[in-house]
């Protein structure tokens, strides 16, 4: 509680400066040493060393996820030059007919890709995005949809990584049964469940407004699909020359060699193999997702260069250049995520304490019970907006909530913990500084800030509804009329935006 309202600065300040200058990593610059400058009490010199201090921690804590976007970048890189991703392609458009269709497609790869939200940004974006380039889907619209089925989809997933740490948040805030409890709050998960919806109704209508309107004229009519001059390179466009020979094959196999790998990794890790866990769920709950995913990267690598080499698809050497130039191609998101942790760690505990002063303010509030849903989901996604982190959010809120909730001999525990995860998502996936989000625009080769102004409408219109969701919940604490009474409205919301859509482009034609 010791810089009071100061410790909220640095988040807002590194997230309006991006907003406004659509630069994201002199905007999280600013905001790191601002964080750091209120920590020191405005010593220069001891700014500089917390700084690096901070991102130095976090870089080690991470490592792994570093390593594992630069086994990504270099298998996209040579599934390219061997012209397995154009092969595929074009093999794609044969059988997806229509950009509803590619954008359908892409929506259930990323509900499939259920684990890890991590491993679904990045492979539903390097597998996907051939098949809606040659459909004209804007980057901007690829990279929401990824982002809208990874976390969202996770979040009511009782097998990923996101459940385990959830349920063991819950049970060292006094629940008994944390996985229990974490599957009861399912139900209650309106965000989940109406971005869903959201995404399923946008890639059947070609629903557009806000930003993304833009970037899908321009990517129907123009051929652009980015609509932004700074956008950063692509593989495929930074004179990578792809292989004739390359068949269809040459890209399903080694994605599929990473994503089995990577899930054996996880049981391995998670102690299946060695007798540590005695089930399938208990190894999933031990694993360590980003050793894991670095060890599927790499397998599916081997995989790439045993499939590639023999065939003389490519030699040595360019096979060799392709890992350089993939890791290159990841270096922009190294940064980014970098400078993202970085400040996440200024707002820890540790140091500003942004999550603790945020909920001392909820928990010293007086409001009436029925609302706290409805309060809390507020609190969460502003939480999750200014740190970028959806665990840290709810790992903040869950041990506040829980107390509140028995202090008061309250019946709606389950629509709270429920509301506190859908609003930790939303606040997470509408930050410029969450790191889903930034592999999100990494995954979808979609420039960073496009990606965050083009999805907050969307995702704004959903979080909408699911105020009022929480409101009902609050009141009826009844699952079945809060879940029905919020999809009716979310289908309600879609079909007016989609009319007013239809009557704009009348009034245009």
């Amino acid at each position: 509680m010791e810089f009071g309202w100061l410790t909220i600065l640095p988040p807002i300040i590194a997230i309006v400066l991006a907003l406004l200058t659509k630069e994201v990593i002199s905007s999280l610059l600013i905001g790191i040493l601002s964080g750091t400058l209120i920590y020191t009490h405005f010593d220069v010199v001891k700014t500089i060393d917390v700084t690096f201090g901070i991102m130095s921690d976090k870089l080690g804590g991470n490592a792994s996820i570093i390593l594992f976007l630069a086994l990504l970048g270099a298998l996209v890189c040579v599934i390219t030059k061997a012209g397995g991703s154009a092969a595929y392609g074009d093999w794609a458009v044969k059988k997806l007919k229509t950009r509803a269709g590619a954008q359908f497609a892409t929506g259930v790869l990323g509900a499939l890709i259920f684990i890890d939200d991590y491993f679904n940004c990045l492979t539903v974006g390097t597998v996907m995005r051939p098949v809606t380039d040659k459909h004209h889907v804007s980057r901007a619209k690829l990279a929401y949809i990824i982002d809208a089925t990874a976390a969202p989809v996770c979040i009511i997933a009782p097998i990923s990584s996101w459940a385990v740490a959830v349920g063991s948040t819950m049970e060292s805030s006094g629940v008994a049964d944390g996985m229990a409890t974490f599957i009861q709050t399912i139900p209650f998960n309106l965000y989940a469940f109406l971005t869903i919806i959201m995404v399923v109704f946008i890639c059947w209508t070609n629903l557009d407004y806000g930003p993304m309107a833009k970037f899908e004229h321009n990517a129907v009519f123009k051929n652009d699909l980015h609509s932004n001059p700074d956008h950063p390179e692509d593989i495929e466009e930074s004179g990578t020359q792809s292989a004739k020979k390359g068949k269809v094959y040459d890209l399903i196999i080694p994605i599929v060699a990473l994503i089995v790998f990577s899930i054996l990794a996880m049981l391995y890790v998670g102690g299946l193999f060695t007798g540590e866990a005695s089930s399938i769920g208990e190894a999933f709950g031990n694993t360590d997702a980003s050793k894991s995913l670095c060890m599927g990267g790499l397998g599916a690598l081997v995989v790439a260069f045993i499939l590639f080499l023999p065939r003389k698809i490519l030699g040595f050497r360019d096979f060799m250049d392709g890992i350089t130039e993939g890791v290159k191609s990841m270096v922009p998101a190294f940064i980014i995520l970098t400078l993202a942790w970085t400040i996440s760690g200024v707002c820890s505990a540790d140091y500003l304490n942004t999550g603790g002063f945020v909920g001392h303010l909820v928990e010293t509030s007086n409001m009436p019970l029925q609302i706290l849903p409805a309060v809390v989901f507020v609190v969460a996604s502003l939480l999750a907006f200014a740190t970028g982190t959806s665990w840290g959010t709810f790992g903040i809120l869950i041990p506040i909530v829980v107390p509140i909730i028995g202090a008061t001999g309250s019946n709606l525990l389950i629509p709270a913990l429920a509301a506190t995860l859908a609003g930790a998502v939303y606040g997470d996936h509408i930050s410029p500084i969450s790191d889903t989000t930034i592999l999100s625009s990494t995954g979808a080769r979609c420039n960073h800030i496009d990606h965050v102004t083009t999805q907050i409408p969307y995702a704004t219109t959903v979080s909408a509804v699911c105020f009022v969701g929480f409101l009902i919940a609050g009141f009826t604490n009844n699952v079945y009329i809060t879940l029905a009474a919020s999809i009716v409205m979310m289908l309600a919301v879609l079909v007016v935006l989609k009319l007013i859509q239809k009557k704009k482009e009348a009034v245009n034609a």
